[in-house]
C-alpha cells in the first residue's frame, strides 16, 4: 500500500539520488560551518579587539578588517560563487562538486558570522576583563580564558543562525553544479518538470535545518549559565 502511495505522489522521486544529495549538502555544510566557525572567530577578535578602548586599539586595521567584512558580507552569494569561479579552480582544481563549492561557501559566511561574534564579544562585562587584569592576567589569558568563554552562548547562537545560512547557499550552489540537494532540485525538480522531486528535496532541506537548530539551541542551553 505504501508502495502504491509513493508511486502515485512522488512517481519521479529516486531515493538513491536523493540520499546520495542529501549527503552531499551534509558534506559542503558541515566542514563550511567548522571553517566559518574558525575564521569568524578570528575575524570577530580583529574587530573587536583593535576597536576604540579594547586590548589592540589599532584604527587602521580595525578600518580595513571592517571594510573587508562589510564587502564580502554584502555581496549575494550567488554573484560571490561566480566571481571565485577562477579562484575556485586554482584551489580545488576543479568548479564543479561539492568540494568546488567549499571556498564560496566559507568567504561567504566568514564575515557574516565575524559580525555576530564581534557582537558577542561586546556583551562581556568590562568588569570581567578589568577584574583579569588586575589579577594579573595577560592579554592572551584575557582572549581565551575570559572573552572566549564568556561570550560563548552567543557564538554557538551566531554559528547555529550562520549554518542555517549556509545550507541556503549549498542550495544556490547546486545550480551551478555543486551537487547536493539544491542541484538535484534544480535538475530533475524544475529542468525536467518533476515537482515532486523539488517537494522532497525542500523537505530534506527543512530536515537538515531543524536539526542544526535543535543541536545549536541544545548546546547554546547548556552553556548560557545565566
Amino acid at each position: 500500500m505504501i508502495n502504491n502511495l509513493q508511486e502515485e505522489l512522488l512517481p519521479n522521486v529516486n531515493w538513491e539520488n536523493m540520499w546520495e544529495a542529501t549527503l552531499e549538502t551534509a558534506y559542503m555544510s558541515a566542514l563550511a560551518v567548522a571553517a566559518t566557525f574558525i575564521i569568524g572567530i578570528f575575524l570577530g577578535l580583529i574587530l573587536y579587539l583593535t576597536d576604540k578602548g579594547n586590548l589592540w586599539q589599532n584604527k587602521t586595521i580595525h578600518a580595513i578588517a571592517a571594510a573587508l567584512v562589510n564587502i564580502f558580507r554584502s555581496i549575494p552569494f550567488i554573484i560571490l560563487i561566480i566571481l571565485l569561479v577562477p579562484f575556485t579552480t586554482f584551489i580545488v582544481g576543479t568548479m564543479l562538486g561539492p568540494s568546488a563549492a567549499l571556498p564560496a561557501l566559507v568567504i561567504g559566511a566568514a564575515p557574516f558570522y565575524a559580525r555576530m561574534v564581534e557582537i558577542g564579544l561586546r556583551e562581556v562585562d568590562k568588569g570581567v576583563i578589568e577584574a583579569a587584569q588586575s589579577m594579573g592576567a595577560n592579554q592572551w589569558h584575557i582572549i581565551f580564558k575570559v572573552l572566549l568563554p564568556e561570550s560563548m552562548p552567543a557564538l554557538i547562537s551566531g554559528i547555529t543562525v550562520t549554518s542555517i545560512a549556509l545550507v541556503s547557499y549549498t542550495a544556490m550552489a547546486g545550480v551551478i553544479g555543486a551537487g547536493g540537494l539544491g542541484d538535484l532540485a534544480f535538475r530533475e525538480g524544475y529542468q525536467r518538470s518533476n515537482p515532486d522531486v523539488t517537494f522532497m528535496a525542500t523537505i530534506a532541506i527543512l530536515i537538515i535545518v531543524f536539526i542544526l537548530q535543535w543541536i545549536g539551541d541544545w548546546i547554546t542551553y547548556k552553556l548560557d549559565k545565566r
